[in-house]
């Protein structure tokens, strides 16, 4: 990975795009410290420790909604947006249309994402600045400048993750977050390193050394998959047009073996906070009572049904984003088949199951993924100051990244070999 930085820093195009993306990274980071106006912020301090799913929210934010700076909605009504224009697609055949339209489809699209994100944004924000009595004003002006603040620092956030991907390296969205998380866990492994020297006592050493090594070993799980991958075989039959023979070649087809990422993860933990949330609301009901004591997150039952929900969204986002009767047609179409299997209906059936199988392995290493952290508090007390999700995005987009920069720097090499 130095190598390639090494390398990418020593062409001027490369250069100047990697120092953009710094640039608007740090810039983002810096938005992060802007104050809204008219917020008690004490009350927000108070609430994220009653709510579960503030703080899981918090963390995907890099703390900004601890401190509800004007960056405290983050990037999460676009990835909201994101999904909800997904799902849209698959159910409403005008945007299915508008998406196979190619290029200029997409694009009206992605506008409409936009507009949807903006609006999200305001909604999100005037709704939890209620919610967490945070108007300091107690006026309905002082509540719309909260929420109009917010709003606006999704869509600069937005803007700035859209100008990343044209401009710079990697995907800007995914960079944002990775940026929100990475300041968490360097304040948390700061704070850390702070506790050594000044309260030694304080600091449990063995602790420490035992939330390294289950980082090291997470993080190389992590890369291990990502970097894996099915192949289906294809072979495409010879056939002549004019005077010329085209195919005969072989390929493949690369299936990923964690294909979903890091999306069931974040769907089933946000959901498992809801329950949690909705009844810290009425902390003197028995129903609350019941819950703390036995699905909170330190339990078995809670573990079990978040393991469960995480394989219900990994086959779900397989099926509606994975198509083996499309890809089945693709290749026939094209003169292809799969070695020893006909074409047609045998050749999707063959990659669904396939697919299922790598849907099966999927789950299962995000849900052991998912439970680590709690099954090692469980048996030797130690708290990680990371969470899965956050580990898993953050290590996905890191690599990402450089594989964006090793592709463009090939690129360039075969223009340049080329002239």
């Amino acid at each position: 990975m130095l190598e390639t930085l090494k390398n990418a820093w020593k062409i001027a195009d490369l250069r100047k795009k990697i120092l953009y993306t710094l640039g608007m990274l740090l810039i983002y980071r810096l938005l992060c410290y802007v104050p809204t106006p008219g917020v008690n912020t004490s009350l927000i301090a108070s609430a994220l420790e009653r709510y579960s799913l503030l703080g899981f929210i918090n963390s995907m934010t890099g703390s900004d909604l601890s401190n509800y700076t004007i960056m405290a909605m983050g990037i999460t009504p676009y990835i909201n947006a994101s999904i909800i224009m997904q799902l849209l697609c698959v159910a409403i055949p005008k945007l299915e249309e508008m998406q196979k339209e190619g290029e200029e489809g997409r694009k009206k699209i992605a506008q409409i994402t936009r507009y949807v994100t903006v609006g999200l944004g305001f909604i999100q924000a005037i709704a939890l600045t209620i919610g967490l009595h945070a108007n300091a004003t107690n006026g309905f002006l002082g509540l719309l400048t909260i929420g109009f603040c917010l709003a606006a620092g999704t869509a600069i956030a937005m803007w700035m993750g859209e100008r990343i991907t044209e401009n710079g390296v990697g995907n800007g969205i995914s960079l944002l977050i990775f940026a929100g998380i990475i300041s968490n866990l360097a304040r948390s492994v700061g704070t850390n390193v702070y506790n050594i020297f000044t309260h030694p006592e304080a600091v449990s050493i063995p602790a420490v050394i035992a939330s390294l090594v289950v980082f090291i070993i997470l993080v190389v799980g992590i890369v291990l998959v990502d970097l894996a991958e099915r192949r289906i075989r294809i072979q495409y039959a010879k056939r002549m047009v004019g005077r010329k023979m085209y195919g005969g070649q072989s390929t493949h087809i690369p299936l990923k073996l964690n294909a979903s990422g890091v999306l069931p993860l974040i769907f089933a933990n946000a959901i498992m906070q809801f329950p949690a949330t909705i009844l810290a609301f009425f902390p003197n009901s028995g129903a609350n009572a019941w819950w703390t004591a036995h699905v909170s997150s330190t339990h078995l039952l809670y573990q079990l049904i978040f393991a469960l929900m995480i394989f219900g969204f990994t086959f779900f986002y397989s099926e509606i984003s994975f198509n083996p009767v499309e890809i089945a047609k693709n290749i026939q179409s094209n003169g292809g088949m799969i070695p020893g299997i006909r074409q047609g209906k045998p050749t999707s059936d063959y990659i669904k199951k396939i697919t299922r199988r790598i849907t099966m392995f999927g789950a299962i290493y995000l849900a052991v993924l998912a439970v680590i952290p709690m099954i090692i508090y469980a048996i030797a007390g130690v708290s990680l100051p990371f969470a899965a999700s956050s580990l898993l995005i953050a290590v996905s987009v890191a690599m990402e990244t450089m594989r964006e920069l090793e592709s463009q720097m090939l690129m360039r090499h075969y223009k340049g070999f080329l002239n």
